[in-house]
């Protein structure tokens, strides 16, 4: 005779698993707003993002940031959440993709150009201090 667990052992077995698991994530604090980061927060040094391009940073509290530098001395910040469903947002050939369901965001304005999305992307109030990109 197998010592083998039969159907229904598994069944439940797996279906307790996925109940704890998603009892653990229903306890977890969301990670904050981009809006509720305050000052002075340090994104990253000027120098990670050259001029013309974009880089996601994801802070210590889990705020996900997208920052384009548009000039030598000029930078701005959107959120990095794609607004039609959540999905972390990168940048690609220009703009800012979403590769969950396609939607495209203007890298100057966080305006939607392409895709499901109807909303810009959130900005993130930015500025350069001591050669670093802080929120302000």
């Amino acid at each position: 005779m197998c010592s083998c667990p039969n159907r229904r052992q598994v069944l439940l077995a797996t279906g307790g698993g996925a109940a704890a698991a998603l009892t653990l994530a229903a306890c977890s604090q969301p990670a904050p707003e981009p809006d509720e980061l305050g000052a002075g927060v340090v994104l990253m040094p000027l120098d990670d993002v050259g001029v013309g391009e974009a880089k996601a940073v994801t802070t210590e509290d889990g705020v996900e940031i997208m920052v384009v530098r548009s000039g030598e001395q000029d930078v701005h910040a959107f959120s990095a959440i794609c607004t039609h469903q959540g999905c972390s947002i990168r940048p690609e050939e220009g703009e800012l993709y979403c590769p969950c369901h396609g939607s495209r965001f203007d890298q100057s304005t966080g305006e939607p150009t392409d895709g499901p999305a109807e909303e810009p992307l959130p900005e993130v109030a930015v500025a350069i201090e001591d050669d670093n990109v802080v929120t302000v």
